[in-house]
């Protein structure tokens, strides 16, 4: 199942544990964000993972924006 406002990002939990994934692949997010964090370029991990497109690993990164995106609440003293 495709998440609203990310076409390319699914979760299923008979993949990956549940884990957002990109669509139609077993690659998840989270690999995708180490890579980056490791000094990939968009345009290698798409050369090493010829299933994936740029366009895939930015929906990832966008995805992974918007998840960190919270409120922060603190509680009242």
């Amino acid at each position: 199942m495709t998440l609203s406002g990310f076409p390319r990002i699914a979760v299923d939990p008979a993949i990956c544990g549940g884990r957002p994934v990109v669509a139609g692949t077993r690659v998840r997010v989270t690999d995708i964000l180490a890579m980056l964090a490791g000094g990939a370029s968009t345009a290698e991990i798409a050369a090493d993972f010829p299933y994936l497109s740029v366009e895939d690993v930015r929906a990832a990164l966008s995805y992974a924006a918007a998840a960190a995106d919270h409120p922060i609440v603190f509680a009242a003293e």
